[in-house]
């Protein structure tokens, strides 16, 4: 069928013939197969404006920009411009990049920054101030993939985000239990609470339309201007002004302590284009996020130790033995040598060598959990490099991490998978005063406890992230994209959804929903209610294995790229309130 486009305004619109499927409605389902292009998010709004971009002529990298605009509207403690992310990009002739947009320190901050008389803060008075709030770099991450990968303009990706904005969604059960915990917070700062809290101090009610005309205001401002309004125009100053000077209200009852970012470290905020990590696992190509994420160092290298072991499918006791054991050698090395690349050689080859793969495959028991925390290996004699250890470390996230994540391609085969997040649920709890979005606490990812750490909190560094944006291809072609929310987690739920559907038989929809554990070189292995109990949780039990318990871990999305140029999108059926999944044509 012939499509014929008019440009207006910049904007590709509704063409006189549309592609078969263009006027379909786009339910909320958390699995849909189709053509023509795919998306899933967690959130119906969020995928509907990826779908209708591309139904309209957008490419991937367009709606995923319009897609990640709605989720900053309608999952605002979890991800929007007040944050940053990473963003993994397969081109359609086959190319792989990524897009580092990690919220970045400002220029005073030092490694003594989050200590009062000799000791680090403890995290809720690090978190809930103007100090945890880097330079967000979202904003720049989407002017940089659409001018570089995109069709359309900022000005016309933002537009669904605007509508959502202005006319509102309503409140589910699970934007409530975001808020409650934050409510102490939330109600120091009016900015904050007029907008998610009740005239009571009460979380909004379930039900209710919550609009947020601010943003509304504050996108159209950025579709005009830019990242240059939104990193040297009135924002810039709104922003420095809310973290140096936290709006608090008078009767606030926590210190709020008043923070370092400037007018002049957002104006030398840059998103950089790095190389992706890549391994070869069973024939396939995995890529991911390099440093400051530990995203795809640590999935890779979890998947090089098991590429060693056959069979897998033959014993699931045994496979998520393995799996765990895996994640607890690769987290010791993760909390080790992760951190900005440009502040410490993260020896990378080496984490992702084969060798170092089998030296420590060599440390693990089938039979048996080992006692953690396991020291890190030494992967500078895997890449020619003299020894430079580094501090071992069994940092892990802190409470109540949130993020987000979505996945789209389009009928020519651009993919992107795009994790994105302000950090904890609700960032640091401040919202820009008359510009509606909440500010990030990303610079609490770094090991701010430590003056030594190579993740040290330092002067214009990128705190390490978990953060796992994946695209696995198949003979030079897209086979899968997925990514997780969830801090620390993630790199474990990343490679329990990859070893569930490429070794163990599972479906992409069921390796998503299936109980997650995940072990993070701790003491006990991080793990669902339903992980526990299965015959499975318990049988590890017997191999060692003793469990903390976590209601629901990550919140995954991905495609799937079936024969015949049909694609599977998949979302979570349950955790997170059921996330969306759609198809151009279904």
């Amino acid at each position: 069928m012939r499509i014929v486009l008019f440009v207006t305004s910049g904007l590709a619109t509704a063409a006189l013939l549309l592609p078969a499927g263009a006027g379909a409605a786009i339910p909320k389902q958390a699995t849909a197969v189709g053509k023509g292009g795919a998306a899933a998010t967690v959130d119906l709004k969020g995928t509907r404006a990826a779908i209708r971009t591309l139904r309209r002529g957008g490419n991937a990298v367009d709606a995923a920009v319009a897609a990640a605009g709605v989720l900053g509207v309608v999952e605002p403690f979890s991800c929007g411009i007040g944050g940053g992310g990473f963003m993994v990009i397969r081109t359609a002739k086959g190319r792989v990049t990524t897009i580092d947009a990690r919220e970045e320190s400002p220029a005073a901050m030092r490694p003594e920054s989050f200590m009062e008389n000799g000791a680090a803060l403890v995290f809720n008075e690090a978190r809930y101030s103007g100090l945890s709030a880097g330079i967000p770099g979202t904003v720049a991450g989407w002017q940089r993939a659409l001018r570089r990968y995109g069709t359309w303009s900022l000005a016309d990706v933002l537009k669904p985000g605007i509508r959502a904005a202005r006319r509102g969604f309503k409140v589910d059960g699970t934007f409530v239990s975001q808020i409650e915990p934050n409510v102490d917070w939330f109600n120091d700062i009016p900015s904050t609470a007029a907008i998610y809290l009740d005239a009571d101090g009460t979380p909004r009610d379930e039900g209710s339309t919550l609009r947020n005309p601010d943003l509304a205001r504050t996108y159209r401002r950025l579709g005009r201007g830019g990242a240059r309004w939104f990193y040297r125009g009135s924002v810039a100053t709104a922003m420095a002004n809310a973290a140096q000077h936290p709006p608090k209200a008078p009767d606030a009852n926590h210190a709020w302590r008043p923070g370092l970012m400037t007018t002049g470290d957002l104006r030398a905020y840059r998103a950089i284009k790095r190389r992706p990590t890549h391994i070869r696992y069973r024939g396939l190509d995995v890529f991911g996020m390099g440093p400051p994420s530990s995203g795809g160092s640590t999935v890779g290298e979890a998947l090089n130790i098991l590429e060693g072991y056959q069979d897998l499918a033959a014993d699931r006791v045994r496979a998520l033995h393995l799996m765990l054991e895996a994640s607890r050698f690769t987290f010791a090395d993760r909390n080790a040598y992760l951190a900005d690349p440009d502040f410490f050689g993260v020896p990378l080859a080496g984490l992702l060598s084969d060798s170092f793969a089998a030296e420590r495959r060599a440390l693990i028991d089938e039979l048996h959990a080992a006692a953690s925390p396991v020291p890190p290996g030494d992967p500078y004699d895997n890449q020619a490099d003299p020894s430079r250890r580094a501090a071992a470390s069994a940092t892990i996230s802190h409470p109540r991490q949130s993020t987000t994540h979505l996945v789209v391609t389009d009928r020519k085969g651009n993919v992107v998978s795009y994790t994105f997040t302000i950090e904890s649920t609700g960032g640091n709890a401040i919202v820009v005063p008359g510009y509606g979005f909440l500010l990030n606490n990303e610079l609490t990812d770094f090991n701010y406890e430590s003056t030594t750490h190579p993740n040290r909190a330092d002067a214009n560094k990128r705190p390490r992230s978990s953060m796992s944006p994946t695209i696995v291809t198949r003979a030079g072609r897209p086979f899968v994209a997925v990514g997780s929310p969830g801090g620390s987690t993630i790199p474990g739920t990343v490679l329990q959804v990859l070893l569930e559907r490429l070794d163990l038989g599972s479906s992409l929809p069921d390796a998503i929903a299936r109980p997650r554990a995940t072990q993070r070189n701790g003491a006990t292995t991080t793990a669902e209610p339903a992980f526990i109990s299965s015959p499975e949780g318990q049988a590890l039990m017997t191999r060692g294995h003793a469990y903390s318990q976590m209601a629901e871990i990550g919140a995954v999305t991905g495609i799937e790229f079936l024969p015949r140029r049909r694609l599977l999108a998949a979302a979570e059926p349950v955790r997170r309130g059921a996330g969306s999944a759609a198809t151009v044509q279904p």
